[in-house]
């Protein structure tokens, strides 16, 4: 339908502009009474020279004056060619085949109504989930609130989580500070308010959010997120060496890979950028991928290796480790980092078939074992 459109639109652009072409040259002459007009002032000039009201010099001069603008207005009524010049002519033919060719060729290279509408209409389908987004968190608001007990914690930090995903830090600081102040309240509720305060100032540790680190440290000083923004005080502190060194202290006492760990790299990475420290990778954190797990011989080779051979070197200690837990398939800790190992490569239905058989061994294993709660919280994650 839009090319029809395009091409009757250009046809009749260049109908008109033809039509005009073919006008003849036809002449417009000006005509008004204005000759009759200065006759007049001519005879009146020399009725007042006879009765003496005018002077013979004051009349000569009058009457040049008189016949200059007779002379001009004269002039104005020489005709005027209205058509166009041959040269200008042969341009404007030249713009009636050419324009429409050009137009329709970009339109046809840049422009895509279907596109248009598609985008449209999955910019609408944003705003509208966004809107229902927003409306079912405003609803989640009104029932925490109008809780008599308060709300229940798991509510209050699902709407926190909520905000943080909508770039309401604020409210999402809000959120998790009510929990904060509950008896029950853990570690990693402290190191979310944290992370909501420092995004709330655009990255900078204020020192509230000093605050709700240094009480997530003190119930747990082995989450991961403490290191991260003690680090980054550090940092911004003007103290980026320390910064560094507990970033990389941090993930040296890791047991095994967790996904965390890819986080700290990246930021002990930055880090080191800006005080010249080469780059560190997970080959140096990842002792769990071989049954006794590389020596520090190997670890070294690995950093030195290219690209393509720190891959294969890493495939070949999951593959011994695979090939192993086939003549001990009852060693639950190796299929756990066998499946961190696959989560590492990116083979996800070799991870779950991993923390599967590990989730199987673990099911008679007291609640208070970390390793049932690491298979099953592995399989709820890769099943998402």
């Amino acid at each position: 339908m839009i090319w029809i459109f395009i091409a009757a639109l250009a046809l009749g652009s260049m109908g008109f502009l033809a039509l005009s072409l073919r006008a003849k040259t036809t002449p417009e002459t000006q005509t008004d009474s204005t000759p009759a007009i200065f006759a007049d002032q001519l005879a009146e000039l020399d009725r007042d020279v006879a009765r003496g009201v005018v002077s013979a010099a004051d009349a000569d001069a009058a009457r040049i004056e008189i016949k200059k603008n007779i002379l001009r207005q004269a002039q104005k009524g020489t005709s005027v060619p209205i058509a166009s010049s041959r040269g200008s002519r042969i341009g404007l033919w030249v713009a009636i085949i050419f324009i429409p060719v050009a137009a329709v060729g970009y339109y046809s290279q840049f422009g895509n109504p279907a596109l248009s509408r598609i985008a449209v209409a999955e910019q609408r389908q944003a705003r509208e989930e966004n809107a229902r987004i927003v409306a079912l968190t405003e609803q989640l608001k009104t029932r925490l609130e109008s809780d008599a007990e308060g709300g229940p914690s798991d509510g209050w930090m699902l709407l926190g989580q909520t905000y943080m995903r909508l770039g309401r830090f604020g409210d999402a600081a809000t959120a998790f500070r009510i929990v904060s102040e509950r008896e029950e309240v853990t570690s990693a509720v402290f190191s979310m308010l944290t992370e909501a305060l420092v995004a709330q100032e655009n990255g900078i540790m204020t020192p509230a959010a000093e605050a709700a680190i240094n009480e997530a440290a003190a119930r747990d000083a082995s989450n991961p997120a403490v290191t991260y923004f003690r680090a980054l005080a550090l940092q911004q502190a003007g103290q980026s060496a320390a910064a560094y060194e507990l970033v990389v202290a941090r993930l040296d006492a890791a047991d095994g890979y967790y996904p965390w760990m890819d986080t700290l790299i990246a930021q002990a990475n930055r880090i080191g950028d800006g005080i010249g420290r080469d780059p560190i990778s997970l080959a140096r954190f990842a002792p769990m991928l071989a049954g006794q797990g590389p020596s520090a011989e190997d670890v070294a080779a690995a950093e030195d290796m290219s690209t393509e051979d720190r891959a294969a070197f890493i495939q070949s200690m999951v593959q011994g480790l695979a090939d192993r837990l086939k003549e001990e398939p009852n060693d639950l800790d190796g299929w756990l980092q066998l499946g961190r190992a696959y989560s590492v490569l990116g083979n996800v239905e070799g991870a779950k078939d991993a923390y599967q058989k590990a989730a199987t061994l673990s099911a008679d294993l007291e609640e208070t074992d970390p390793r049932k709660s690491i298979a099953a919280q592995a399989l709820k994650t890769l099943s998402r």
